[in-house]
């Protein structure tokens, strides 16, 4: 695909800092549509849940499904905004690329935020970060960094760097299965849009494409919370 993303380098006269505008932008919208979405289905809120409130409902239901499978509810109910938070904004950062791509000029500006590996491994350092956190919150600086030459010292390097892997694999996964999904439909788009007899033969495999780009992202939402969770259980849970 011939297209570049819009970046602003070296920001504010930094070396190195570079910022790119469809991240921005694409960032807000997602944001902006996800917090719509939840005042819209918490609204009128029914002893009788109907329509956005039951939708609303299944997925906190969803997520304390995630969370009890993980560790217990007295300790998890304290995660349950953090798993509907991610749940909701890496879905709709998911599938707003599904139906097509958008190109002013070469530069790409409606995108899914989730294709760049920035914004991903800005996600997985953010969870990371949050289960160091609240493992010294709840367990104690003492006892959490205990852990860390848990059984035997020897464990401290391999400790350390299980936790730039799980970094990586977290932000990663989901950054390369959503990136590559992008890379495909945008090229049977361009080929759709080039001749009629392109358009005859990417119209179905593009459909198809598409609704199997829409399965993917709904699951790597969930194995991304799913991985949350239990990244978090190990923190915070004395028995792991």
């Amino acid at each position: 695909m011939d297209h570049e993303n819009p970046i602003v380098h070296d920001v504010f006269g930094i070396p190195g800092a570079d910022l790119n505008l469809a991240n921005l932008l694409m960032t807000f919208i997602v944001s902006l549509i996800v917090f719509v979405f939840c005042v819209w289905g918490s609204k009128k809120l029914q002893m009788k849940p109907t329509g956005m409130q039951n939708f609303m409902e299944w997925a906190v239901e969803f997520v304390k499904g995630i969370i009890k499978d993980n560790m217990d509810w007295k300790t998890g109910r304290l995660f349950l905004p953090l798993g509907l938070t991610l749940i909701f904004y890496i879905l709709v950062s998911n599938l707003v690329g599904v139906a097509t791509v958008g190109v002013v000029g070469h530069d790409l500006w409606w995108k899914s935020p989730t294709a760049d590996p920035v914004m991903t491994l800005t996600l997985s350092v953010m969870v990371i970060l949050l289960t160091h956190y609240y493992g010294i919150k709840l367990r104690g600086t003492k006892s959490y960094l205990k852990t860390f030459v848990s059984p035997v010292p020897l464990m401290l390097p391999f400790k350390i760097v299980e936790e730039f892997t799980n970094t990586l694999t977290l932000g990663l996964r989901l950054f390369g299965n959503i990136y590559a999904g992008e890379i495909l439909l945008g090229l049977l788009i361009g080929m759709a849009t080039s001749s009629v007899f392109g358009f005859l033969g990417a119209a179905l495999p593009t459909l198809a494409w598409m609704g199997f780009k829409l399965f993917i992202g709904t699951i790597q939402v969930y194995v991304f919370v799913m991985l949350t969770m239990v990244y978090m259980s190990h923190k915070v849970s004395a028995d792991h």
